[in-house]
């Protein structure tokens, strides 16, 4: 593993960078409270995926760095002092701000990047936008330097989001199909939540729907949906629930 030295700010347009969709509060990786980064209804899942970024970053996450489909780069404040070097890619149509662009790229085609250059690869929530995604998966494994690490996540029991470009949802073993057809091996493949996740997340994002009352009611669901799942209880609900129902997948690779 290349040692990590501190980063020097080759962030474009660093100076303008802020947190978004996640925020570092007392040591953890949480969801934003601000609703035009996070809605009410997505709070939770967020916050799942947070939590598993934060421990995988701390320990994978070195040299140089391609964070790939970006938007805002949400992951920055966990990673920029882990790593040396970041690119930053995503393509001109993206939704979200692209000011932090240092290539702007189709991910559905060969990505214009010398192969082996990157230690450390990020794809959050990206790879269900991708309509032919071993390709992409492949194009991952020849960017990613020998050791070199990719880390994901996706949504499996999730609403459509960005259409018309949301494709597919996908079990475990896709993805480990994915890793080993792409010449990489997972190192940790884990289920994001659970039964109960789902129907929080189900509904809370309908719930929001009725007037006057519907925000405060999801909001409510989903603040004690996530001290649950905290729980000793939750836990081990999430535990026996998640190979079945799970709400999304995060996963480490190593080429």
């Amino acid at each position: 593993m290349v040692e990590a030295t501190k980063f020097e700010g080759n962030l474009r347009n660093r100076e303008v960078w802020k947190e978004t969709k996640f925020v570092l509060r007392d040591g953890r990786l949480v969801a934003s409270t601000d609703l035009n980064e996070v809605s009410v209804g997505s709070r939770l899942m967020a916050s799942l995926i947070a939590a598993s970024y934060l421990p995988a970053l701390k320990s994978h996450a070195s040299g140089r760095l391609l964070d790939l489909g970006c938007g805002k780069v949400p992951l920055f404040g966990v990673y920029k002092d882990l790593v040396r070097e970041v690119t930053c890619v995503d393509w001109g149509n993206s939704l979200h701000e692209t000011s932090h662009l240092d290539l702007e790229a189709d991910l559905t085609k060969p990505i214009d990047l010398p192969g082996g250059s990157f230690e450390t690869i990020i794809l959050s929530d990206v790879l269900e936008h991708i309509p032919v995604p071993l390709e992409l998966c492949r194009e991952i494994a020849r960017l990613l330097s020998p050791g070199g690490k990719l880390i994901l996540s996706v949504p499996f029991y999730y609403p459509l989001h960005e259409a018309p470009y949301d494709f597919y949802r996908y079990t475990e073993f896709a993805l480990r199909r994915f890793m080993e057809m792409s010449g990489m091996k997972v190192v940790q493949l884990e289920p994001l939540g659970g039964a109960l996740e789902i129907i929080s997340d189900i509904l809370s994002k309908n719930i929001m729907r009725a007037p006057i009352v519907g925000r405060p009611i999801a909001m409510c669901l989903q603040a004690m949906s996530w001290w649950f799942v905290n729980s000793r209880l939750g836990k081990k609900l999430a535990r026996k629930t998640s190979a079945q129902f799970p709400l999304g997948y995060f996963v480490v690779a190593e080429r």
